[in-house]
């Protein structure tokens, strides 16, 4: 591209117009346009003479239109320099075609034709971005084992023990599981061959004490046997989860989403009732066994260091509280709490686009409040997609809105703070939280409702200033 072929005189002292490139469209400006930045001195040497005798003195207008998106960004004429000699210019092309006695001279030349600009970099590609299929088979796999319940219920539930077993069970289960995984994500970053030693001891520590705990509020019997089951189904989901296996998992639950679609149509007898869950127990098991048996045939790291036990008791307190709050929300709303566990994959996909939305408000964020402010827009976006949807579901499955709504916060807030690794605040949070639930069921104070609500909307209260006060921070997030 070039400007004043003709070789028209376009100002003082007979020189053609200087090309420079506007920023608007790309546009070539000549010098009357707009005025140079800074003087150079005049080239010495006489432009070289073209085929028709004139001369080119053109030639450096087109190199510096040729040249515009490179040179434009240079803060010094060196770094010009430097993009000419990248082009091979020797010093006698430089004397003969272009008129400057040195490489220096024609890149001075061309620096103070040439505006400057400085281009935006490119965004980089969201390190957080969620994985949609992922999040969302998550939230349906913590929802198909309560499918067992409604195979074996016929089983159990004349056995007065059997309900508090299975729920003494299922809370330790969830404490130990929560505590676990924290601990097997930091043994992961190290390397899947300790990730590998700590699920293979740690899942089947936790479903036999488990099935303890059961054993110890029932006694040995039927009861027993099932909280066993549904022990090592937990024990062995948990491992398979942290390993990314989630696909193996939905297949490994196959037999039992089955089975229970077929009862509308089918009265399964004692073995079928028992058989079915069964089957899927002992393939979600074997396939733990294989996930960790593909980690533990990689090479240990050399001198890994292993995390000390207690950052994982706050993880761990903190699934015994939200397994409370579940649990007595759940005793009056079941449908409710279906809803609310299947929430939990949309749960997670808001937690990363949270972390994605902050670290692209960093790089846009010119002061400290200005990111706060943003971090305050991004909580609010996000907290509101992940409880909005769940208002419908309260009101199909029966359930108190605002209650329902007050635990789904509850929970969200304490897994964004966790995500962080802020993990002993939210922890004492719930674990308030979940003792007044649990003293209000055991008191029956009046109204039901009541209490439950003003617990967790005090508790998501407490926990969204935490988050604004700690998560507000461009620390946070570096």
């Amino acid at each position: 591209m070039s400007a004043g072929g003709d070789g028209a005189s376009g100002g003082t002292g007979g020189r053609p117009p200087s090309v420079r490139r506007s920023r608007r469209g790309g546009r070539l400006l000549s010098v009357a346009e707009d005025p140079p930045e800074r003087s150079v001195p005049a080239p010495v040497g006489r432009p070289a003479e073209g085929t028709d005798g004139r001369p080119e003195a053109d030639a450096v207008d087109r190199l510096a239109a040729e040249l515009a998106d490179r040179i434009g960004p240079s803060v010094h004429a060196y770094e010009v320099a430097a993009v000419l000699e990248s082009e091979g210019l020797t010093a006698e092309r430089i004397r003969e075609r272009y008129g400057h006695r040195d490489l220096f001279s024609l890149a001075a030349d061309l620096y103070r034709r040439v505006p400057r600009t400085f281009p935006e970099p490119p965004v980089p590609a969201d390190p957080w971005k969620p994985d949609h299929l992922r999040c969302a088979l998550r939230g349906v796999l913590f929802a198909l084992p309560g499918l067992a319940y409604l195979l074996t219920a016929p089983l159990w539930r004349g056995d007065t023990g059997a309900l508090p077993a299975l729920v003494a069970a299922g809370l330790f289960s969830w404490a130990w599981g929560q505590a676990l995984s924290h601990r097997a994500h930091l043994r992961l970053v190290t390397g899947s061959h300790e990730a590998g030693r700590t699920l293979l001891t740690g899942a089947p520590a936790g479903a036999v004490l488990a099935s303890a705990a059961a054993v110890l509020v029932a006694g040995p019997g039927t009861a027993a046997l099932f909280a066993l089951g549904q022990s090592a189904y937990l024990a062995a989901a948990g491992v398979l989860l942290v390993l990314g296996r989630e696909r193996v998992l939905l297949g490994a639950l196959a037999p039992l989403v089955v089975g229970a679609a077929a009862l509308p149509w089918w009265e399964p007898d004692t073995v079928g009732r028992v058989g079915v869950p069964l089957v899927s127990v002992v393939a979600t098991a074997a396939a733990a066994g294989h996930a960790l048996r593909a980690t533990l045939r990689t090479p240990p790291v050399a001198g890994a260091q292993r995390p000390v036990y207690r950052g994982s008791l706050p993880y761990g307190l903190f699934g015994l509280a939200a397994g409370v709050l579940v649990l007595f929300a759940g005793q009056r709303h079941p449908l409710a709490m279906i809803a609310l566990t299947v929430s939990m994959g949309p749960a997670e996909w808001f937690l990363y686009r949270f972390r994605g939305l902050s670290v692209a408000a960093l790089r846009t964020s010119a002061t400290e409040s200005g990111f706060r402010l943003r971090a305050a827009r991004t909580l609010a976006i996000c907290l509101t997609g992940y409880l909005v949807p769940l208002i419908p579901a309260a009101l199909l499955t029966g359930a108190e809105p605002s209650g329902f709504v007050a635990l789904g916060a509850t929970l969200w807030t304490a897994l964004l703070l966790q995500a962080f690794g802020v993990a002993w605040a939210p922890a004492a949070v719930c674990l308030a939280a979940a003792g007044c639930v649990a003293a209000a069921a055991v008191l029956d104070a009046p109204p039901g409702h009541l209490v439950p609500l003003l617990a967790c909307g005090g508790a998501a209260a407490v926990l969204v200033v935490l988050v604004l006060r700690l998560l507000g921070r461009p620390t946070a997030h570096a």
